[in-house]
């Protein structure tokens, strides 16, 4: 009688098993791998950065400065603080006669309410700083009043710097506080004045006294 031989699983079987082991361990090992990646980018970016932070509905630019813990300071060096004059106050229709009259501007027998105050350091020429970060919203050459610059803040401030030379600054600018702006020059419009800067707070759009916030 014929000895039968043990039945062994047949090569063709074992190489289709192991055909198939490795290369599901590799697919788990890259399935686990994009895992962690995007895990990784999504705490990155934070749950705030799916939609555009910059965007504003009004259209206005917005400044990504520490101007939301910034005050309003002078908009000159604070070194020349024992040297400024205040020529000409803020028109308040509540203040008396002679503070009243103070603040009208003169020109061609026409008087004028001052919507800011008129800034003199010894009669002399002096550097303009931006009194606060923002950007720069209007730039106004004008020979006969002199340069003006007009910066936005993000509290909704806006500072008006009047009766400039040399303006360095340019529409659209990012400016940080303390930033020179140019140089404080005399004017026909003003002539009485001299060598002066008309500075200007508006809150809101309204003009605002600017001893309001600075200690002039």
């Amino acid at each position: 009688m014929r000895e039968e031989k043990p039945k062994f699983p047949s090569q063709k079987n074992k190489s289709q098993k192991n055909r198939w082991f490795w290369p599901a361990i590799y697919a788990g090992i890259a399935i686990v791998f994009v895992g962690m990646i995007w895990g990784y980018n999504a705490i990155q970016k934070g749950p705030n950065e799916t939609a555009d932070a910059t965007a504003d509905p009004d259209n206005q630019p917005i400044v990504e400065t520490n101007a939301a813990n910034e005050v309003l300071k002078y908009p000159f060096n604070e070194e020349l603080f024992d040297n400024v004059a205040i020529l000409q106050e803020y028109y308040d229709a509540e203040a008396d006669e002679e503070a009243r009259e103070n603040a009208l501007l003169v020109f061609n027998q026409t008087y004028i309410t001052n919507k800011g105050v008129s800034i003199s350091v010894d009669g002399q020429p002096f550097e303009v700083v931006a009194a606060m970060s923002g950007v720069v919203q209007e730039v106004i050459l004008d020979h006969f009043k002199g340069g003006e610059v007009k910066i936005a803040h993000a509290n909704g401030m806006t500072t008006v710097y009047g009766s400039l030379t040399g303006i360095l600054v340019k529409e659209g600018d990012e400016v940080i506080q303390g930033q020179s702006l140019g140089t404080a020059t005399s004017n026909d419009w003003n002539a009485q004045a001299g060598t002066h800067l008309l500075f200007e707070v508006h809150k809101d759009g309204i003009p605002v006294n600017p001893r309001s916030y600075l200690g002039f």
